[in-house]
């Protein structure tokens, strides 16, 4: 489905923004290794207080000796879909930097606009077992795990259970006037 067919903005934006949604259906085939460095390429260039770049990565591709444990570390629901993806990503930060999580969301973002530009998805998700993914993966106690990401091509809708299947469109945003406010809140 075409984004752009569904969301429209007041406002002269890229049509990228309005492109870039998280559906839930991939296709079950493996990243190839080289677009997957590409996103994390992207990533590399976000924006970042003082330049620390205090986000971190780990990642699974599909198929790999990793892909189960990945998978397991993820919430039934979002294990349900996200196991078809074609690679599943943890976004970590570093706790030692006061911006952490606004910089590493800034990563994530980057993220998915390079995905939506070669023509995959990505899916964040909150979902996911926190002190699981810290003892499994080994992850050093100053960074924080913020989120999971599954990215891979898009699926066909019709694979996924009706309640979700139900909800495959892009989502709209809040009207700008609730977002904003000038001077005082």
């Amino acid at each position: 489905m075409n984004a752009l067919l569904t969301r429209h903005s007041t406002l002269p934006v890229d049509p990228l923004f309005l492109a870039r949604w998280s559906p839930r259906a991939f296709d079950g085939v493996a990243l190839p290794e080289e677009d997957l460095l590409t996103l994390f390429e992207a990533a590399r260039w976000a924006p970042s207080a003082y330049n620390k770049q205090p986000w971190r990565f780990l990642y699974a591709l599909r198929g790999d000796a990793h892909w189960a444990t990945f998978v397991a570390l993820l919430d039934p629901f979002n294990a349900s879909w996200a196991q078809d993806a074609g690679a599943l990503i943890f976004l970590l930060s570093d706790s030692n930097s006061p911006t952490h999580r606004f910089d590493a969301g800034a990563a994530w973002s980057h993220l998915a606009l390079q995905a939506h530009q070669l023509g995959y998805q990505a899916h964040a998700m909150g979902g996911i077992h926190h002190s699981a993914i810290r003892n499994e993966l080994a992850v050093p106690e100053h960074l924080h795990v913020d989120i999971g990401i599954a990215v891979g091509a898009p699926g066909d809708p019709a694979s996924l259970p009706d309640t979700l299947r139900q909800r495959e469109i892009p989502s709209d945003r809040l009207p700008l006037d609730q977002l904003i406010n000038r001077g005082r809140y």
